[in-house]
């Protein structure tokens, strides 16, 4: 037996938009060795599965299915085919899910429930579970791997409730999947491409299980109709998804510079570079200058919008051209500007400038998600940790780990708090370049699924009160957020609730909204004591009328 243990990879060339290869200025060798691989060559076992890796989870899947594990790797013993799945996925699901990365129809998402689906699937299909099981394993999971992946251990309850949701829902799907295929009018021992796909895209049937399924029943699929149905769904989505980027064009290998946290404006900046970029609904312009007061999107902030001012021939007083920035992005160490159209010329000087009221706007809402972020703390526990977040100038939109729907007065606290803590005017106490291990000995709350450099920037409204590692860009005292109004509390997965909320002037202004509304209601109830008890004897009312009808 010959394993490969070990290997490296050469890295020498870029390659280009127009598949051409450049010499990279700094050749390096990526080195990498196989665990599991290397801990078969030291036990001396003829595979990775027979390993004290796997072992462990192989035992537990034989004492809860009540089957016998007979180390055999022949093509027809589904049963050991089974629980080696189930023991090798139930790793990356529970891992890439601990990181952060929650089951969803889209992207990364979609990998991770489509790893869970297949384990699912295997045990479902070949160990006899009927009810979800791999949330089971997520205790001698974490246990296992508490000291080399502690994350894990620490969300152990909220991972195994997201898995086991994901499992119920796909339990009842494939049993919704296994009436449509008992109904398949299948000719000539065949099952129709478009069936097949059917099974494959409304009832989220891998293909293998659908010919799994026709051989337990003699029939074959129609592979060419399925390739087909297929490849039509993937161009569409490539074609709505379409995007060519051009290379580069080099004016220096300067440095970014951001200074954004300090200035809205800067007079004399530069271009490094430039590109277009062309996408299903036209041509984009992008532009990274050497130092740019504009955040790029980036930890659930939107990027700036603003201008940039081109001086023609390096002479700002030979005239100027004004060009919008439609948005920012963070790509790498580089801050790129979208803009409508490319200067006449690139070279000159240029003044960027930050649209000031957006910017403070969502600063404003993205103050308030670190206040709200400690008052669920406070409120619903430690484990109501962050799994994502979208902050513009209009709302904040944060996604946490929860068991359930919050009840009207959690919510009604979340609010009071928040509120209290924007009426203290608290300011802000930012560290910058700070030490990691330095931030969290302070107490920093470091976010599952956020990737953290040596030295990071610490971000804190009352030490005692919230203190977050974060790069985005925030109020210079709490009481600049005005007020806070969440508009909706709600679920986006299992274990996943979502908050949406307004601040500052949309907060003013939704609240006068609903007050007028609410004064017009009590004009046409000639202003009673009660309004709500006014509306509900019309209605009752309303409803006895009905019934003498």
């Amino acid at each position: 037996l010959v394993v490969e243990i070990w290997n490296l990879v050469f890295i020498q060339f870029n390659r280009k938009a127009d598949r051409s290869l450049e010499e990279l200025p700094a050749k390096h060798i990526d080195t990498g060795m196989g665990f599991e691989r290397l801990c078969m060559a030291m036990q001396q076992t003829t595979s990775n599965y027979d390993t004290d890796v796997f072992t462990p989870f192989i035992d537990f899947i034989q004492k809860e299915s009540g089957k016998k594990y007979n180390f055999s790797y022949a093509l027809d013993a589904k049963v050991d085919i089974a629980m080696r799945v189930v023991a090798d996925h139930i790793r990356a699901v529970a891992f890439a899910i601990a990181d952060g990365q929650i089951p969803s129809n889209t992207g990364a998402g979609y990998v991770i429930r489509r790893i869970l689906r297949r384990a699912v699937r295997y045990y479902y299909s070949f160990l006899d579970i009927k009810k979800p099981f791999l949330h089971k394993m997520i205790p001698l999971l974490s246990d296992t791997f508490k000291d080399v992946f502690p994350e894990l251990k620490a969300q152990e309850s909220q991972v195994a409730k997201i898995i086991q949701g994901e499992e119920k829902t796909f339990l009842n799907t494939l049993e919704k999947g296994l009436s449509r295929f008992a109904s398949l009018e299948v000719k000539n021992k065949q099952i129709k491409g478009e069936d097949a796909f059917e099974l494959f895209d409304t009832f989220g049937f891998p293909i293998d299980l659908t010919r799994l399924m026709a051989q337990e029943n003699g029939w074959t699929v129609e592979e060419k109709g399925f390739d087909k149905s297929l490849a039509a769904q993937k161009a569409r989505g490539r074609a709505d998804a379409k995007k060519e980027v051009g290379d580069w064009t080099v004016l220096s290998d300067e440095e970014v510079e951001f200074v954004g946290y300090e200035y809205l404006k800067v007079l004399d900046a530069k271009v490094l570079k430039y590109r277009t970029v062309k996408t299903k609904k036209g041509e984009q312009y992008q532009i990274v200058l050497d130092k740019t007061p504009f955040y790029g999107e980036s930890g659930g902030q939107r990027g700036d919008t603003g201008l940039l001012t081109f001086a023609k021939n390096n002479d700002p007083f030979g005239g100027t051209e004004k060009i919008a920035v439609t948005g920012t992005v963070k790509e790498n160490d580089l801050i790129v500007h979208t803009v409508k159209k490319f200067p006449s010329s690139l070279e000159g000087i240029v003044m960027a400038e930050v649209n000031t009221g957006k910017r403070q706007a969502t600063s404003s809402n993205h103050s308030a998600v670190h206040l709200m972020h400690a008052a669920l703390h406070e409120v619903l526990g430690k484990n109501a940790t962050q799994k994502g977040q979208d902050v513009d100038d209009k709302r904040l939109r944060f996604d946490f780990s929860h068991h359930g729907k919050m009840t009207d007065e959690e919510v009604a606290q979340i609010e009071k708090i928040v509120n209290q803590k924007i009426r203290e005017n608290i300011p802000l106490e930012e560290n910058r370049n700070m030490p990691i291990a330095e931030a969290k000995a302070a107490g920093a709350m470091a976010l599952f699924g956020e990737k953290y450099g040596d030295t990071v920037r610490m971000i804190t409204f009352d030490k005692d009160f919230s203190r977050e590692l974060c790069g985005g860009t925030h109020v210079s005292a709490t009481g600049q957020i005005g007020q806070f109004k969440i508009l909706a509390e709600s679920g986006v997965a299992a274990g996943i609730r979502r908050i949406e909320a307004i601040t500052a002037d949309r907060a003013e202004a939704f609240m006068n909204k609903e007050m007028a509304e609410l004064s017009a209601i009590r004009g046409l109830f000639k202003n009673p004591k009660g309004v709500a008890a006014s509306v509900a004897s019309l209605q009752e009312e309303n409803k006895q009328l009905k019934k003498q009808i």
